[in-house]
C-alpha cells in the first residue's frame, strides 16, 4: 500500500520535472491525472496512516540530511570549535573528550542545563567543556556576554557565569553591575573592557561559527561529530559522550 501511494505521488509530480524539450503540461492527459488522484485518495481512505508514514519518512530524510551537514561543518571547523585561544573552559582543561557549549546568559533552557552539566563534570573528570558565548536574546544578552569575556581579563569568568546562571530576575546593566561587584570584579574596569574591540571580535567569531554549524538557538552543544540543539537530559548527555569515546578508539 505504501509503495502504491508513493508511486502515485511520484507520477503526479512527474510533469514538474520533465526534461528540456518536453512540455510540462503534456506528460499526462487530464484523464490520467484524474486516475492518479483517485488512486491516492482511495489509498488514504483505506489507510490514513499512509500520510503519517510519508510525512515521518520525509522528516527523517530531512533530519538525516541536516545531521550530515552539521557533521561536515563540525569537521571543517574543529580547530575553531575546540582550540580557539582564550576560550573559557570548564571541567578538565586537559580532558580527552571536548564538549563545546553555545550559551546565552538570559536563556531559560541554558539555565536549566547548567546544573546538569555541572553534575556531569563532577562525575566525568576526563571532560573538557569549551564555552562559546552566543548572545541571541537581545541587548541585555549582549551586555552579559561582553561582561563575561571582560571578567575573564580579571580571572573571574567562571564566578560571574555562576552568578548570572543563578539569576531569576531580569538581567539589565544595574543587575549586572551588582552581580559583578558581588563576585569581586572591578566594575569600572569591567565596563570599560566590555566595549573593547577584542571582546566584540570574539563574540562576532562565535556568531560566525554558530552560523556555519547551523546553530539556531541556545543552548547548543557539539560532542564529537554531533550537534545537539537544545537542552538534553543527563541520560542523553551520558549516551552521547559514550558514543564519542567509542568513536575515538
Amino acid at each position: 500500500m505504501m509503495k502504491r501511494f508513493l508511486l502515485a505521488a511520484m507520477l503526479l509530480s512527474a510533469p514538474l520535472f520533465s526534461s528540456a524539450g518536453h512540455s510540462q503540461t503534456n506528460s499526462f492527459t487530464p484523464q490520467q491525472r484524474e486516475e492518479i488522484v483517485r488512486i491516492m485518495r482511495d489509498a488514504l481512505v483505506r489507510d490514513p496512516t499512509i500520510l503519517t508514514e510519508a510525512v515521518a519518512a520525509a522528516q527523517a530524510a530531512e533530519e538525516a540530511q541536516q545531521n550530515q551537514a552539521a557533521s561536515s561543518a563540525i569537521a571543517q571547523n574543529r580547530q575553531a570549535l575546540e582550540r580557539t585561544a582564550g576560550d573559557p573552559v570548564r571541567g578538565n582543561p586537559n580532558g580527552t573528550i571536548t564538549i563545546v557549549e553555545f550559551l546565552d546568559m538570559r536563556c531559560g533552557y541554558c539555565k536549566r542545563m547548567y546544573p546538569v552539566m555541572t553534575e556531569f563534570l563532577r562525575n566525568n573528570p576526563d571532560i573538557r567543556v569549551v564555552v562559546k558565548d552566543l548572545p541571541v536574546l537581545g541587548p541585555n544578552s549582549v551586555l552579559a556576554a561582553q561582561a563575561l569575556l571582560a571578567a575573564q581579563e580579571q580571572g573571574k569568568y567562571n564566578q560571574l557565569q555562576d552568578a548570572l546562571m543563578a539569576l531569576t530576575r531580569n538581567l539589565d546593566e544595574a543587575v549586572l553591575k551588582s552581580e559583578a561587584e558581588r563576585v569581586g570584579l572591578n566594575w569600572a574596569r569591567l565596563r570599560r573592557d566590555m566595549d573593547s574591540a577584542a571582546v566584540r571580535s570574539r563574540l562576532d567569531a562565535n556568531l560566525r561559527l554558530a552560523q556555519a554549524l547551523g546553530v539556531r538557538g541556545t543552548p547548543a552543544m557539539v560532542i564529537g561529530d554531533t550537534l545537539i540543539p537544545g537542552a538534553i537530559s543527563m541520560d542523553a548527555l551520558n549516551a552521547t559522550v559514550i558514543a564519542a569515546r567509542q568513536a575515538r578508539r
